[in-house]
């Protein structure tokens, strides 16, 4: 039996070695591939702080911030695993959310109050192609500058593993880890390709957030479970809650 988990690589190495080590089999296949955007820093700008929301904007990038001038400015960081990326990229005044857009938004708005940022600073912000948010937004309605840079795309996996399909023909998949509605969008459009929909619905539907969990909801799967909060311990706490409701 095995858990499979749809993170894109390579962070669902990291998860599938936590699932490991709690000792569940593990089956991966990553619904989405990460694809950097060419990125040029303008060296003439003047910001006053930089923004990321995902680590992966840092990976996109990594070899252009060791030659350029961004590593000087302080960094807002959506949680603490991209707080990790920005110290490893170089950065050195990292200061972390509470791990959503939301609390990073909060946590950029209380900077001004606390005199650490001046709110007349351009902020660049460092992102995805396809976000969940308008976060550049929601700090322009606040009196912010903001200067939004893509710098990487998720694109949509358009098969399972050939493992994966075979495991949900073979009834040995526990339960599927959803991480974003895109992967899991990418996941049921897979599953249907490969004509094993109805087997890979019929499993434990693991999601880290309501608005993940939707996409299967909608489509009638019928035991969607939903992380307590919006992190992978807390979509680790669902998949037993699953679990321990299938050894009932």
């Amino acid at each position: 039996m095995a858990i499979l988990v749809t993170r894109p690589q390579p962070d669902n190495e990291a998860t599938a070695a936590a699932l490991r080590t709690k000792g569940h089999g593990v089956l991966l296949a990553p619904m989405l591939r990460f694809e950097p955007v060419a990125f040029h820093d303008d060296a003439d700008a003047r910001y006053g702080a930089a923004i990321v929301s995902s680590a992966n904007a840092l990976r996109a990038i990594e070899s252009e911030l060791a030659a350029g001038h961004l590593l000087k400015l302080p960094l807002f960081a959506v949680g603490k695993r991209t707080a990790d990326a920005a110290r490893r990229a170089g950065f050195r005044d990292v200061s972390v959310a509470d791990g959503n857009a939301a609390a990073l938004r909060d946590l950029i708005v209380a900077s001004v109050r606390a005199k650490t940022l001046k709110k007349s600073s351009t902020l660049i912000y460092l992102a995805g192609a396809d976000l969940a948010g308008d976060l550049a937004g929601e700090l322009g309605e606040r009196g912010f500058s903001v200067v939004t840079h893509t710098t990487y795309r998720m694109i949509p996996v358009s098969s399972l593993p050939q493992a994966a399909c075979e495991a949900f023909a073979a009834n040995t998949i526990e339960a599927v880890l959803h991480y974003s509605r895109r992967s899991a969008r990418a996941f049921l459009d897979a599953a249907r390709g490969a004509g094993v929909e109805i087997s890979a619905l019929s499993v434990p539907q693991c999601c880290i957030s309501d608005a993940v969990a939707s996409i299967l909801r909608d489509v009638g799967a019928p035991r969607v479970l939903v992380a307590r909060t919006p992190d992978e311990n807390g979509l680790f706490e669902a998949m037993d809650r699953a679990l321990a409701a299938l050894s009932r």
